[in-house]
C-alpha cells in the first residue's frame, strides 16, 4: 500500500526501537539500506526500472518478519522517492514484492481501455439500461483482449526485413492499437487497407525504437 512520506513507521535502529516518518528511515538505518535495481512492470517505453530498498518494519513493536517498508527511488532523480507498506509471507523475495506492486498498473490500464470503449459514456435512468451498457462494453473489451492474446507470441518474434538498417523488433499488438485498427478497417470502409496496416506497423516499430533508447538512457543514468 502506497503511503505518504510522513507516514509513521516503527523499526529497529542502533538506538533501539523507534517510530519515525517514512522519509527519515534512511537517516537512522544508513547501513541497512541496500538498493536493488528492478523493473516493476512493462510500460509503453520498456521496463519501468527503479531502485528498491526493503526495510523490516515492527508490527505492534515486534518484528514478525511479515511487515516491511518498501522504498522506491527514481533513477533520473535519486531524491524522488516513494514509500509503500508491505505485508507478505516470511521469506518473500524482493523481486516478487516489486512485481506484485506493479500489477496495479495493469488494473488501471484495463479501466483506461474500457473507458475508451465507452464504459463511462452512458445516459441511462434504470439499472437494466446501465447493466446492458456495461455488459456490452466488457464483451467488446474481452474480444479485443482475445485478439491481442492470440497474436502476441507471433508479433513478439516478428522483425523488420534485414534490408532496413537499424531495424527494431515489432512491438506486439495492444488493446488500444487493436481497437484503432478495427475502427479504421471496418467502419468507414478504408480507401487503402494496406496503408492503414502499414501505418500501424510503422507506429509500433517507432514505439519499439523509443522504448530501446528510453531504457538505455535510464540504465546509463543509474
Amino acid at each position: 500500500m502506497a503511503v505518504a512520506c510522513n507516514e509513521p513507521v516503527a523499526f529497529h535502529a542502533s538506538q533501539g526501537r523507534r517510530r519515525e516518518e517514512a522519509a527519515l528511515v534512511e537517516t537512522f538505518l544508513p547501513d541497512q539500506i541496500v538498493w536493488h535495481r528492478l523493473s516493476m512492470s512493462e510500460g509503453t517505453k520498456g521496463p519501468r526500472l527503479f531502485d528498491w530498498a526493503l526495510v523490516p518494519m515492527l508490527h505492534h513493536w515486534e518484528d514478525d518478519g511479515c511487515h516491511f517498508l518498501l522504498i522506491r527511488r527514481n533513477l533520473n532523480d535519486p531524491q524522488e522517492k516513494r514509500y509503500y507498506v508491505v505485508f507478505s509471507p516470511p521469506g518473500t523475495p524482493l523481486g516478487a514484492i516489486v512485481v506484485a506492486l506493479g500489477c496495479r498498473w495493469h488494473i488501471e490500464e484495463d479501466f483506461e481501455n474500457a473507458k475508451d470503449l465507452g464504459l463511462d459514456h452512458y445516459e441511462v435512468r434504470c439499472f437494466i439500461g446501465w447493466y446492458r451498457h456495461q455488459t456490452l462494453v466488457m464483451v467488446a473489451l474481452a474480444y479485443l483482449a482475445g485478439i491481442v492474446a492470440r497474436e502476441k507470441d507471433a508479433l513478439l518474434s516478428a522483425v523488420l526485413p534485414p534490408s532496413r538498417p537499424g531495424a527494431f523488433p515489432l512491438l506486439p499488438l495492444t488493446v488500444a492499437e487493436t481497437r484503432h485498427l478495427l475502427a479504421r478497417l471496418i467502419w468507414p470502409v478504408p480507401r487503402n487497407m494496406k496503408r492503414a496496416l502499414d501505418w500501424s506497423r510503422w507506429r509500433r516499430c517507432h514505439q519499439s525504437r523509443a522504448s530501446y533508447f528510453h531504457t538505455k538512457r535510464r540504465r546509463e543514468a543509474g
